[in-house]
């Protein structure tokens, strides 16, 4: 694709997400930013959400993930909506009840101020790390097919669109993101549906034969029963599915923040209940896609790249398809990376200004701009940390995504089991020491895992995690609350 066009499309989409943010964000203030003033929509929100949930790591890691893991990946999807369910009908009715801003709040109530900080903490590290994983990988794109062309330098690409971020969300934060998540959802999965038609259309294939393709590849095997040491066994995949969306939704208040804003229980029910349901066509799509790039590069001999992140960018990008598959490459890879980025910008500044600050307690002015200059502290962390991401490298994020997230949200899973579950006091102040032991013990039995068992820990990290902070809280309490 021509530089030319590409710098196009970037500008008249940040203008249109621009528009969005001075059309919403009138009259916004501190209410406006974090909840929306509880007035959204459940359908927006949950188109919203599905974005949000899949960002730019399914976008461009799932169609090449599918090399590795084949269709196996849909057990751990059949998972999240299990997890869905029990974060609608356990999670949402205490958030409600509570009449919630940060979701952390709870913790403090239930243990106290070291727990409640404790969990603030967790979810801001494995915040920062995952958003900025996710637009690494835009980043990365980016920088491949416009910016080395134009001789700018991989930093200056990165902080050229976390201060675009910034700029569209910082005003009307929440009120802002429902609709242009809901935009940006629609565009990246329109992306994967041209791209697949002209496959169809290159390959002279309808949508039956695509279909077949598929279904008679060596990919499409979807479950694992017979080797249970394989990190693709059903049983771990699919319990890792509801852990990791219990945590990484129910658990997240990047994710529950778009819930809360909704008017009534009633509504946020629905919108977490028919996103929930949506995740199941949608990942079968994406991994369709990996399948059927793979076939098309067989057909045309293009080589395979050395990272899977590389397929669907090599195929969309590379000149084998029309011209208008490049334009909605780009324009769903914007829109997964933007619909996680800017409501994990949000969220984090909601819940440092909310649960490290007390912003609650401050004058609205001093809030207003304590908000402000801390919404711009977090976007120039998360641009630091895409840097870190380049230095290193890695070849599939959306394992990067999940194994973090078995070491961060362990912990905060384990302190909402207990808290919903037991009606134990807990020792509060030996809740932080907890909070890091669990994920240290975690990190060495899976650094020991193929020696001591014969097999390496997958997903299930997260569960571990989990389960020994449980045991930990319960060691350091006593009695019933």
């Amino acid at each position: 694709m021509e530089p030319l066009l590409i710098l196009s499309l970037l500008g008249i989409y940040f203008v249109i997400l621009i528009t969005i943010s001075v059309i919403t964000a009138r009259k916004a203030d501190n209410e406006s930013f974090f909840l929306g003033n509880r007035r959204s929509p459940w359908v927006v929100v949950a188109i919203g959400m599905v974005g949000a949930s899949l960002s730019g790591v399914t976008f461009v890691s799932v169609p090449g993930y599918v090399t590795s893991v084949g269709f196996t990946y849909m057990q751990m999807v059949a998972g999240f909506f299990v997890g869905y369910i029990v974060i609608s009908y356990v999670l949402l009715p205490l958030y409600y009840r509570l009449q919630l801003t940060s979701i952390y709040t709870y913790l403090g109530d239930r243990f106290g101020g070291n727990s409640y900080r404790s969990g603030a903490i967790l979810f801001m590290a494995s915040k920062i790390a995952g958003a900025s994983a996710r637009l690494y990988l835009m980043a990365v794109v980016l920088q491949i097919a416009l910016f080395d062309q134009l001789g700018v330098s991989f930093a200056l690409t990165v902080a050229v669109m976390i201060l675009l971020i910034w700029f569209y969300t910082f005003r009307g934060g929440i009120k802002t993101i429902i609709w242009t998540d809901a935009l940006q959802t629609i565009l990246f999965v329109v992306a994967v549906i041209v791209t697949i038609y002209h496959i169809g259309n290159e390959m002279g294939a309808g949508p039956s034969t695509l279909f077949k393709y598929i279904r008679e590849s060596e990919f499409f095997d979807v479950f694992e029963f017979d080797d249970w040491r394989s990190p693709q066994h059903f049983v771990k995949q699919f319990l890792s599915g509801v852990f990791i969306t219990i945590v990484m939704t129910g658990l997240d208040q990047d994710m529950m923040q778009k819930n809360l804003s909704c008017p009534t229980l009633k509504e946020a029910r629905k919108n977490m209940l028919s996103y929930g349901f949506a995740f199941i066509p949608v990942n079968f799509l994406f991994l369709s896609l990996g399948v059927l790039l793979v076939i098309f590069m067989r057909f045309r001999g293009i080589e395979m790249p050395a990272r899977a992140d590389d397929i669907f960018p090599l195929v969309a990008t590379g000149g084998y398809l029309p011209v208008s598959v490049g334009v909605f490459f780009f324009l769903g890879l914007m829109g997964a990376a933007m619909s996680s980025a800017d409501s994990a910008l949000t969220s984090l500044t909601t819940s440092f200004t909310i649960d490290i600050l007390h912003i609650n307690n401050f004058s609205p002015s001093a809030a207003k701009n304590t908000r402000i200059l801390v919404h711009l502290g977090f976007a120039v962390i998360i641009g630091v940390v895409i840097l870190v991401f380049r230095a290193i490298g890695q070849d599939s994020i959306i394992d990067v995504i999940y194994t973090l997230a078995g070491y961060t949200y362990g912990p905060l899973l384990g302190l909402y089991a207990f808290g919903l579950f037991t009606r134990r006091t807990v020792r509060d102040r030996v809740v932080p020491w907890i909070a890091v032991l669990a994920p240290v013990c975690t990190g060495i039995i899976d650094f020991n895992s193929f020696e001591w068992f014969g097999f390496h820990l997958g997903y299930e990290k997260l569960m571990l995690n989990g389960a020994m902070t449980f045991v930990g809280l319960w060691v350091f309490s006593s009695g019933n609350k």
